[in-house]
């Protein structure tokens, strides 16, 4: 569930799934903090062996582009 309004995984959520280049188990953790604080997100999954990753969210509340900013940020390439 989102922290900030307590979303379920009901009605107006998207999901979304790529994969990133450059993970260590280090830089995965981190970005699921990150990501787990952004508005509207409330579910994370990652893969550090091949990079998969999967985002559950509020559709309104994150654009995708914050998203791929903060694996920019973090010297992570997303592949959409």
């Amino acid at each position: 569930m989102c922290k900030d309004c307590g979303c379920s995984a009901q009605g107006g959520n998207s999901r979304i799934q790529f994969f990133v280049n450059g993970y260590e188990q280090a830089s995965a953790d981190s970005m699921e903090k990150i990501l787990l604080g952004m508005p509207g997100v409330y579910h994370v999954h990652i893969h550090v062996h091949d990079g998969e990753t999967t985002i559950d969210k509020k559709k309104k509340k994150t654009r995708l582009s914050e998203i791929t900013t903060a694996f920019k940020d973090q010297g992570l390439e997303a592949v959409l």
